[in-house]
């Protein structure tokens, strides 16, 4: 929701409900596979989705300012940035543990709701197995580039030194990459 919230706020994304909750595992690949935030990651990694609502990438093409780095077939965006890089919008939860899901789905069941199995994440979609830990390196590796090249690296030893970017400018980081 934060993401979503964000990505309205600071470029007038709309949300858009779904029929059913985007619950699951799902494969994303990279479209700016030189962006630093997704720097040492596979062409295709997992991550998890819990959500009512999404945006649409065809939305964040369309608007000035913002760059799609990675989306899933499945469940839509992923990670977008602002082009002057200074702010990253994740839909998605890589800071779920293993057992974030089943607690969902758990406790989704138990209020009565008519909810699928999370996609992707029981052994043959039995919720009485383990699920399986798929997306946690790739988690790892996001914080990490996040602390690395967007905070560490940009952050003057001097926080008074921080450049704020007049808003008539147009700052393309990204068009570099």
């Amino acid at each position: 929701w934060g993401a979503q919230a964000g990505l309205y706020h600071h470029f007038g994304i709309e949300k858009h409900e779904l029929y059913a909750k985007q619950f699951g595992i799902f494969d994303h690949h990279i479209l700016l596979p030189r962006a630093r935030i997704v720097s040492g990651f596979d062409e295709l990694f997992p991550a998890p989705h819990s959500r009512l609502t999404s945006v649409k990438a065809e939305d964040i093409h369309a608007a000035d300012g913002l760059t799609l780095i990675a989306e899933s077939e499945e469940a839509g965006v992923y990670l977008a940035a602002s082009n002057d890089l200074r702010q990253l919008f994740v839909t998605g939860h890589p800071e779920y543990d293993r057992d974030t899901l089943k607690a969902e789905y758990e406790r989704d069941i138990a209020a009565g709701l008519d909810i699928a199995v999370p996609a992707n994440y029981f052994p043959g979609d039995d919720p009485t197995q383990t699920p399986r830990f798929t997306w946690r390196a790739h988690a790892f590796l996001l914080y990490a580039n996040w602390l690395n090249y967007y905070v560490y690296q940009r952050t003057p030893y001097d926080l008074g030194a921080i450049p704020v970017p007049h808003p008539d400018e147009t700052v393309t980081e990204l068009s570099k990459l």
